[in-house]
């Protein structure tokens, strides 16, 4: 009878399952007995019994009989379906599946403990534990038993291998010595993977601590942004001032400037669009940053559950007491990948943490375009003054033209007068204008040398020595060329401008309430290079000097 037939024969006709206490009713029908009980107790006629399968009726519910010899062959059945949970291996000779005890590498098949008693008489055969990869035990090319192991070629080889085959010569171990050498191999990869999953756990820990602090900070730096484009938005949003400017300037200049109104509208409706978009350039790129550091903490994450698999996967392979499946399992790789540590624990390091100085810059230097558009719009409508050099301040070497507006270098004593204020050792001037309030705007020609320095000073700055230069004390400010090198100074601290200043020309603006002195080229867009922001405790005198040539001063303005 083919198994399959055996099955059907065990099945209940009622629950279609493999009988469970399985009994025999009078007409000789079998059912489960909880089976055929819940079915006479749901009827609604109590006094008639039928049999599921005849109709037989019974008058009086007849006592229920367990049929021995199909509950022995069900339980055989049952405990049958639990080894094939196991296993999935069975007896090759029975007719209905019985789990098999061993595997034969020779006849290459399985055998239950009733077979295997007469399978035993052959001798000589290889028994294994139940398998169904019997094939991967023989050499594909002698089909004799995989008995060695190759060293060299680190592969399991025949006897007919390593005599006449392609491993001759090669160093050879018993599938039991190859096998214990690979677990003490697979046992110290354990304790370094041990090892890592601990680090690897200590990292991911650290890690939620650090996204926490990390969405901290962006939700700050999201409040603070807002914050300030909330207070520029207001700034922005009605050019009224600006326009009464714009009037009173052409009322004393007598001049027609019907279109100006219009045109400083549409200056600021530009300049509210552009500050609209860093705005949104720069929330966004606080999100972003925050979000991929979800992407760090997951890839940390990863790699735990990977160690741990590795660690699962090596106490397996320890505790297989057949050579042949330790030495033919996939080689685990490197372990312990050093460099790949390395390079994630960087990666870990350099994604740990907010850029909050980038962001800065970027919002910053953002803020420099929008606001040279405000102050490029704004300047022309003020009223102009002068500035003038104070002879009285100038070096020996520094030439002052008749008008105070330029200082020429020259390799002549020009034996200025001793005064306490000038500068002894250096070709430096002052201007006689001090500025103790408002805001104040001029322009310096420099394309007249390749060596000078503009900016600013207290009166009290030094008036010898190295530490009289600007920006080489905490009371001045300096901006400097030399050649192709640009650089900002105060107190002796030098910031080394990237670029190359594209214009003959430097634009210096000073808001003194505000505390605020800033350098632009006035190019076509005008270009921010750098903003200084101290608290004035003196009035302030424009500086110039000059190492060759000559640069000379613009006409300036100021709005007080």
């Amino acid at each position: 009878m083919a198994s399959a037939d055996v099955t059907a024969e065990l099945r209940c006709s009622i629950c279609m399952e493999i009988y469970r206490d399985p009994v025999t009713l009078p007409c000789g029908h079998n059912f489960c007995r909880g089976c055929i009980t819940q079915t006479w107790d749901l009827r609604d006629d109590l006094t008639e019994n039928k049999c599921p399968e005849c109709q037989r009726i019974y008058r009086r519910r007849p006592e229920l009989r367990q049929n021995t010899t199909l509950h022995q062959i069900a339980e055989v059945f049952h405990a049958t379906e639990t080894d094939q949970e196991q296993t999935g291996v069975f007896c090759n000779y029975c007719e209905f599946p019985v789990p098999a005890t061993k595997s034969c590498l020779q006849c290459e098949t399985s055998l239950c403990d009733h077979h295997l008693r007469r399978h035993d008489k052959s001798g000589g055969h290889t028994l294994l534990p139940p398998t169904t990869d019997l094939g991967k035990r023989k050499c594909s090319v002698h089909k004799e038993i995989l008995e060695y192991y190759c060293v060299k070629d680190a592969a399991c080889v025949c006897a007919s291998c390593y005599v006449i085959g392609e491993h001759v010569g090669h160093k050879i171990l018993s599938l039991d010595e190859a096998s214990e050498e690979k677990k003490k191999k697979l046992r110290n990869d354990q304790r370094k993977l041990m090892v890592e999953a601990e680090k690897a756990e200590k990292i991911v820990q650290s890690l939620e601590d650090l996204r926490r602090n990390v969405q901290e900070k962006a939700d700050g730096e999201t409040e603070r942004v807002t914050t300030l484009f909330r207070d520029l938005r207001k700034q922005l949003q009605n050019p009224k001032k600006i326009i009464q400017s714009v009037e009173e300037y052409r009322r004393k200049a007598q001049e027609k400037a019907d279109g100006e109104t219009e045109r400083v509208t549409a200056l600021f409706r530009d300049l509210r669009r552009r500050q609209k978009d860093l705005e949104k350039k720069v929330l966004s790129d606080i999100t972003r940053q925050a979000k991929s550091y979800e992407g760090v903490v997951r890839q940390m994450e990863i790699k735990k559950e990977e160690l741990s698999r590795k660690i699962r996967h090596i106490e397996e392979l320890c505790s297989m007491t057949d050579p042949l499946t330790v030495l033919q399992e996939s080689d685990t790789g490197d372990l312990c990948d050093t460099e790949d540590r390395e390079r994630h624990d960087k990666q870990f390091h350099d994604g740990g943490y907010l850029d909050v100085a980038g962001i800065s810059h970027t919002l910053h230097t953002g803020l420099a375009d929008v606001m040279s558009g405000v102050s490029g719009g704004i300047y022309i409508y003020i009223q102009h003054a002068d500035i003038f050099l104070d002879v009285n301040t100038a070096g020996n070497n520094l030439h002052i033209s008749a008008d105070r507006k330029t200082a020429s270098w020259s390799d002549r004593n020009q034996n200025h007068p001793e005064t306490p204020e000038r500068f002894q050792d250096h070709c430096q001037v002052l201007s006689s204008q001090r500025f103790s309030s408002g805001r104040h705007y001029w322009e310096v020609d420099v394309g007249g040398s390749a060596m000078w320095a503009v900016g600013l000073s207290y009166p009290s700055v030094a008036r010898r020595g190295g530490q009289s230069w600007f920006g080489m004390n905490n009371k001045s400010w300096g901006l400097y060329r030399n050649g192709n090198q640009y650089a900002v100074v105060y107190d002796n601290k030098e910031i080394p401008l990237a670029n190359k200043i594209p214009s003959d020309r430097v634009r210096i603006y000073l808001d003194y309430e505000a505390g605020q002195i800033s350098f632009y080229a006035p190019c076509d867009p005008i270009r921010h290079l750098h903003t200084f922001i101290s608290i004035f405790t003196e009035p302030l005198h424009a500086g110039l000097l000059v190492f060759i040539g000559c640069i000379k001063l613009s006409k300036g303005i100021q709005n007080s």
